[in-house]
């Protein structure tokens, strides 16, 4: 009987030692995916090229069960705006971060402190850090190189197929990785394959379509050979495409813009802009959310990610997929 006893009292305390060992096991268990925060943080929360960087974000959130504050400053030029935006995401210890980086000096320390307590996931714009878990950016050389491309094309098509005169390029900040990266491939393109375009003005703005306008209207008056302008990013078109317009020179002078919107793409279609350089930030931001909650739970991301660059003409800008890079779902 004892012996009966003991067996049974050794087969209550193993039961309860597995017991206490799957309650431990449920305790320290990973939080499920609708518990995890990742917030993403993009340059200018007004932008609709953000606004799409952001519904990819927002659409991956819903997919994956994860929670996605959207976060960002009201202006790409408000570089402390988005560090002290940086450095409160982080203080509320999320799973993993995801930034577009505005200004890749200034940000370089910041997201480097930050990521000795998070994994922190780029997108679009690159920092002075080697702390990004992952990276996912348009190679933007690459992007540059497109858009000499797209301009030589329309000075090509607008002068009988001559390929030469004057050139300019207007770049929105100083600074930003990508826009410095793509004037470099701009400017490689253009010495590499176009000899008789002469690059006569690199000019800097403000990030506002105004200063583009103005800077745009002074290049137009003061050169009389002026056969193309590269506008390297959205607002930069938007104040140059107006300035084209303004002077009545749609089809004279070649205009290719990057990435596009309701305006852009009305310009594109009334002659205004010869092309446009489309990039797909819907992919950034849906990519980025997943990528930073795999490496989040520790698994093996790819450290840099190309999300691709297009040039659309009116030519093709009703192909299934240029359609779907001009007019992505935002809800």
């Amino acid at each position: 009987m004892k012996f009966v006893t003991s067996i049974l009292n050794r087969r209550a305390f193993v039961a309860l030692a597995a017991a206490s060992m799957l309650a431990g096991v449920m305790h320290s268990a990973p939080a499920s995916a609708a518990d995890v925060t990742i917030p993403i943080i993009v340059k200018d929360t007004t932008s609709f090229y953000w606004q799409i960087v952001l519904a990819g974000a927002r659409k991956a959130g819903k997919d994956l069960g994860v929670n996605v504050p959207e976060l960002g400053a009201q202006a790409e030029t408000d570089v402390n705006g988005q560090i002290s935006i940086l450095e409160n995401a982080v203080a509320g210890n999320p799973a993993a971060v995801v930034i577009a980086p505005t200004e890749a000096k200034a940000l370089g320390k910041p997201i480097d402190e930050a990521a000795t307590n998070v994994k922190i996931i780029g997108i679009d714009s690159g920092a002075d850090s080697k702390a990004f878990t992952s990276f996912l950016t348009t190679d933007n050389i690459q992007g540059g190189r497109v858009a000499a491309d797209g301009l030589a094309a329309a000075i090509g098509e607008a002068n009988g197929g001559k390929i030469e005169g004057d050139v300019a390029l207007i770049t929105a900040l100083p600074g930003a990785g990508s826009l410095e990266q793509r004037a470099q491939g701009f400017k490689e393109q253009l010495a590499a394959k176009y000899p008789g375009l002469k690059l006569v003005a690199d000019k800097y703005a403000d990030g506002q379509a105004t200063t583009g306008l103005n800077i745009a209207t002074d290049l137009i008056t003061a050169n009389p050979n002026l056969k193309g302008i590269f506008a390297s990013n959205l607002i930069m078109a938007q104040g140059v495409g107006q300035a084209i317009a303004e002077n009545s020179l749609a089809g004279k002078v070649g205009l290719v813009g990057f990435d596009s919107d309701e305006k852009l793409i009305k310009f594109l279609n009334d002659g205004v802009i010869s092309a446009l350089v489309v990039q797909d930030p819907y992919r950034m931001g849906y990519d980025g959310i997943k990528t930073a909650l795999a490496a989040s739970k520790g698994e093996k991301v790819e450290a840099n990610v190309d999300t691709g660059a297009n040039l659309v003409t009116k030519a093709n800008m009703k192909d299934p997929k240029i359609d779907a890079l001009l007019n992505p779902k935002l809800d």
